[in-house]
């Protein structure tokens, strides 16, 4: 059976790449990230899918000591409303230090596919979740890998790069995902604050999509 690396962090975005990647018929092996962030009521979410999904997982745990983001430094407030720009909630370089992790993981299972669910349509502008960064990363790994070099390919794969939050949801829906296990909300907690940009996006996307949010019962 073909194999893939999902990166899982547990919210609604990458529970649906690994139902989708599952549904193209993949083994899947997934990477939960505990990077010390805010939030980390997402890992615990990201176990939950992966075990209701009957996939391998992993947690890794990578202390970024210069923190430098909103989500990793409780001195920075997380905003209540949009902002303009690139938002303090953007972690430095973080997708480029998953798929690093992700690349390696792939290699050595011989994986020929990373699935990460990177959205460039309702998305909080993060520079490393857009289409030209995906496609100089495809270059990368063909360059850094001994299967790349060898004529061979471990593809990241982004299937919602180009959807809505609204067409996610439907997505999501049709794929069976359980909304009441993700997670999305930057400030963690037992309940979802409601009122950050990936809190706002993800009841956008459920609104639009005329389907009831079962995380919030």
């Amino acid at each position: 059976m073909k194999k893939a690396v999902v990166l899982l962090s547990g919210g609604l975005d990458s529970a649906t790449t690994l139902f989708y990647a599952r549904k193209k018929g993949y083994k899947v092996y997934c990477l939960i990230f505990d990077y010390n962030q805010r939030h980390k009521r997402e890992i615990k979410s990201a176990r939950r899918i992966a075990q209701e999904a009957n996939c391998d997982y992993k947690v890794i745990k990578i202390n970024l000591l210069w923190k430098g983001s909103a989500l990793l430094d409780k001195n920075i407030s997380i905003p209540k409303l949009a902002t303009s720009g690139i938002p303090v909630t953007y972690v430095p370089a973080r997708n480029t230090i998953f798929l690093s992790f992700a690349l390696s993981y792939a290699e050595t299972i011989g994986a020929d596919q990373i699935f990460i669910g990177a959205n460039a349509i309702d998305f909080s502008g993060y520079p490393d979740c857009r289409t030209p960064y995906y496609r100089v990363f495809n270059k990368l790994s063909k360059l850094a890998t001994k299967v790349g070099v060898e004529n061979k390919s471990i593809r990241i794969n982004t299937p919602l790069i180009k959807k809505t939050k609204r067409e996610i949801v439907l997505l999501a829906k049709k794929l069976k995902v359980p909304f009441e296990l993700t997670w999305s909300c930057y400030k963690g907690g037992e309940k979802p604050c409601g009122v950050c940009d990936s809190c706002r996006l993800r009841a956008k996307g459920f609104t639009q999509a005329h389907t009831k949010d079962t995380l919030l019962g």
